[in-house]
């Protein structure tokens, strides 16, 4: 299992980026959390077997939401013992 710590920026809040994400992670065997942060990004950490960890970045990406992000930044992180699903956490 790997995992992954994503920090979107640009308009990422107030357009339904965390309710896409948790959407898009249904069709993945991804567990995790997304959230918005105080300064505007939203913070996404996930985790999975590789292929399923990639593929739910890319589709992301890939998603409605792509107009909204300028900048993506990734760090793979330890994958969290408590994770159960893909939850939106305030």
């Amino acid at each position: 299992m790997i995992a992954r710590q994503v920090f979107y920026e640009g308009r990422v809040q107030g357009v339904g980026f965390r309710f896409t994400c948790k959407q898009v992670a249904r069709g993945f065997e991804v567990v995790g959390t997304v959230r918005n942060l105080p300064d505007g990004r939203v913070e996404l950490r996930c985790g999975g077997e590789r292929e399923e960890v990639d593929g739910f970045l890319e589709a992301i990406g890939e998603s409605e939401l792509k107009s909204h992000i300028k900048n993506t930044t990734v760090t793979p992180i330890t994958p969290l013992a408590e994770w159960r699903g893909f939850e939106i956490v305030a």
